[in-house]
C-alpha cells in the first residue's frame, strides 16, 4: 500500500487488500474471548486489525493494569456495558472510515461515560461518529514524526509540555479535518493538523500517531497516564495476585481429575506444570518426548529439574532413533516439521493412555494465541511455517483442555514463574523452536551433524554469557549449513562445514534485527568454535532483520 492512500499502513502477509481481510473475516465465525477476571480494575481494547494491537495490551499489564483485547465484531452493547471498564481503548486498525461498511465502534462506547482512547483509525473512527470528518488523499506520514504540543492535557502530566517538539510514530494516509463538538487540538505534525485531540468534559482523547511502540519513546507514560489519571486505575494486577486466582480457578476446573500435561522444557510448558503442582499436586503427571533434536544436555537438564528439584510425576519418553529415523534423508522444512510434529503426536498419545483415567490436558497458551484465535482478519493468509506442538490432541483423545497461561504474555509468564520460584536463570532462556535442532541444520539431519551443532552452539551461548549480552539478546544460536568450505588447519588442507551464527533483537518476535556485536567478540566466537568443534572450519554472522528474513533459517 503506498503513501497517499486513504488507508492505515500495515504489513499484512496476504496478496488481499486490507479491507479485503476485513471483509473476509467478518464473515468468520470466532470462538469468544477469554473470561474476564472481573475483580481487577479493567481497560476494554477494542480491535480493528492492527498488526500492534497487542503491544496496547502489553503496556497497560506492564502499568499493573488488567486489559482485554476484543475484536470490535464480538463486542456488542451488551457484553460491553457488563464487562464495565475503566475505560476503553479504540486500536489502529488497516481500513478507511471514508469507505463503506468500514469498521464501527459500539454507539455504547461513547455513552457509557468512561474514558475512550483512540489510536490512529481509532481516533479517526471516534471523530467521524461524533461528527467531525475525516479524509483521505492528504500526504501521509509513516515512521519517525513530530509533534507540537500546543496545549496542555492530563495524557500529557509529567511527559510533555505545552510547546514541546517530541519524536512520535505514524503510519497513516486519511487524517482528521475537522473535529466533533466539544474537542480541542493538543498537539500536531506536519502531516496531521488534529495529531491530539481531546475533549476535556467527556474524557476523551484521540492521537494519530502509535504511543503504544518504542518508536514514540514517551508513549508507554501517555497510555499510564490515561490508565492512572484519567481512568483512575491503581495498578492492582501483579503476578501474586494472577497466582493465588489461578490455582483456584484450576482446583475448581480440574477437581478430583488427573491432568496430564506435554512438558517441552520450554519456558511456558514448565511454567504450566509447576502451576499446577503447586495446585493440584500428584493429579498431575507430565510427559517429555525427546525427540533427539535438543541441545546439548538439555533433556537431562529438564529431567533432573522436574523430578529431583519440583518433585512432578515425569514419564521420559527417549524415542530420539524413532525420530532420527524418521528424518533420514527428509531435507525439505516443512516435511521435516509434519514428520515431527505426527511422531510427537503419536508418542504422547501412547505414553498418555497408559496414565489411565486423566480427563484433562494442560497447555501452555498464552493470551497471543487467544487474541490471534478471535482475530476478525481470519481471512487466507499465506503459510510461512507449519508450528509444532500437541494441537489436535484434545479431539483425538477426547480431552479437556486447561489453559492457566491463557490471560498473560510471554514477559508475564516468565514473572510469574519467577513467582512461583523457578530458577531466573531457567524462565529467562531465549526462545526454542518445537522441532529442534532439525530446523537449525538445513538439509539432511544425522547424528553427525547434529552433535557438530550442539558443540557450536554450546560454544557461543557460553561467550555470549560470558560477555553479560544474553538477556539483552531476544535469541541467538547456531545454525550448520549444507555447505563444505576448503581451508587450512595446520599445515593440512581441510573440506568441512560452514557454521552461521544468529543473534537478535525484539519484543514479540514478530519484528526483529541481528544483535550488534562488536568485531572482537565475533572474531573470539569463530576461533573458539573452528578451534574446539571438530567438522567445522568457517563461521559467518548472520545479519539479516525480520522481515525480509525470518529468525529461524528454517
Amino acid at each position: 500500500m503506498a503513501p497517499g492512500t486513504s488507508k492505515e499502513r500495515t504489513f499484512l502477509p496476504l496478496a488481499l487488500p486490507a479491507c479485503a481481510v476485513y471483509k473476509s473475516g467478518m464473515e468468520q465465525l470466532q470462538k469468544p474471548a477469554i473470561q474476564t477476571l472481573a475483580h481487577h480494575e479493567h481497560i476494554l481494547i477494542l480491535d480493528f486489525g492492527s498488526q500492534v494491537t497487542q503491544l496496547i495490551a502489553r503496556r497497560l499489564r506492564e502499568s499493573g493494569v488488567y486489559c482485554e483485547v476484543w475484536p470490535f465484531n464480538h463486542a456488542p452493547e451488551e457484553r460491553i456495558r457488563a464487562y464495565n471498564p475503566k475505560g476503553i481503548i479504540l486500536s489502529g486498525g488497516p481500513c478507511s472510515v471514508t469507505e463503506q461498511d468500514s469498521p464501527r465502534a459500539p454507539d455504547c462506547v461513547f455513552e457509557m461515560g468512561v474514558p475512550v482512547f483512540g489510536i490512529c483509525y481509532g481516533q479517526q473512527v471516534m471523530v467521524q461518529q461524533l461528527g467531525g470528518s475525516v479524509e483521505g488523499g492528504h500526504s501521509g506520514e509513516f515512521g519517525r514524526a513530530h509533534i507540537d504540543i500546543v496545549d496542555e492535557s492530563k495524557l500529557l502530566k509529567g511527559v510533555w509540555e505545552k510547546g514541546a517538539h517530541e519524536q512520535v510514530w505514524m503510519s497513516h494516509g486519511d487524517r482528521v479535518t475537522s473535529l466533533p463538538e466539544g474537542f480541542r487540538v493538543v498537539g500536531k505534525s506536519e502531516g496531521a493538523p488534529y495529531a491530539f485531540i481531546a475533549d476535556r468534559e467527556r474524557r476523551f482523547y484521540g492521537v494519530q500517531f502509535h504511543p503504544e511502540v518504542i518508536h514514540t519513546p514517551h508513549g508507554r507514560e501517555l497510555l499510564k497516564n490515561f490508565t492512572h489519571e484519567v481512568c483512575g486505575c491503581s495498578g492492582d494486577w501483579t503476578m501474586a495476585a494472577f497466582r493465588a486466582e489461578a490455582i483456584a480457578k484450576i482446583r475448581a476446573q480440574v477437581g478430583d481429575g488427573t491432568v496430564i500435561c506435554g512438558l517441552s522444557g520450554g519456558v511456558d510448558s514448565s511454567v504450566t506444570a509447576v502451576l499446577l503442582h503447586e495446585a493440584i499436586g500428584d493429579k498431575l503427571h507430565c510427559i517429555y518426548v525427546d525427540t533427539g533434536l535438543m541441545r546439548a544436555g538439555e533433556s537431562q537438564q529438564v529431567v533432573e529439574l522436574f523430578r529431583e528439584h519440583y518433585h512432578i510425576p515425569l514419564i521420559h519418553e527417549d524415542a530420539s532413533d524413532l525420530f532420527l529415523g524418521a528424518l533420514e534423508g527428509v531435507s525439505d522444512p516443512e516435511e521435516k516439521r509434519k514428520t515431527i510434529g505426527r511422531l510427537f503426536i503419536e508418542v504422547f498419545e501412547k505414553r498418555a493412555a497408559e496414565i489411565g483415567d486423566a480427563q484433562f490436558l494442560a497447555q501452555g497458551t498464552l493470551y497471543p494465541d487467544v487474541i490471534e484465535s478471535v482475530s476478525f482478519t481470519g481471512g487466507p493468509s499465506v503459510t510461512i511455517k507449519s508450528h509444532h506442538n500437541v494441537g489436535g490432541l484434545p479431539e483425538r483423545m477426547n480431552l479437556k483442555l486447561v489453559e492457566p497461561l491463557r490471560e498473560l504474555f510471554k514477559d508475564e509468564v516468565r514473572e510469574l514463574g519467577v513467582e512461583l520460584g523457578m530458577y531466573p536463570d531457567f524462565v529467562k532462556r531465549h526462545p526454542f523452536p518445537g522441532p529442534g535442532l532439525a530446523i537449525r541444520i538445513p538439509g539432511e539431519i544425522t547424528k553427525e551433524k547434529l552433535e557438530i551443532l550442539r558443540k557450536a552452539d554450546t560454544v557461543y551461548l557460553e561467550e555470549i554469557r560470558a560477555a553479560g549480552l544474553y538477556d539483552a539478546i531476544w535469541q541467538a544460536f547456531a545454525v550448520l549449513l549444507p555447505v563444505r568450505s576448503v581451508g587450512v588447519m595446520g599445515d593440512g588442507r581441510s573440506y568441512d562445514y560452514v557454521c552461521a551464527l544468529r543473534a537478535v533483537t525484539s519484543t514479540d518476535g514478530m519484528t526483529a534485527d541481528y544483535y550488534p556485536f562488536d568485531h572482537e567478540f565475533l572474531g573470539r566466537v569463530s576461533s573458539r568454535i573452528i578451534n574446539e568443534v571438530r567438522g567445522i572450519n568457517r563461521v559467518t554472522y548472520d545479519i539479516t532483520s525480520k522481515p525480509p528474513g525470518t529468525i529461524e533459517w528454517e
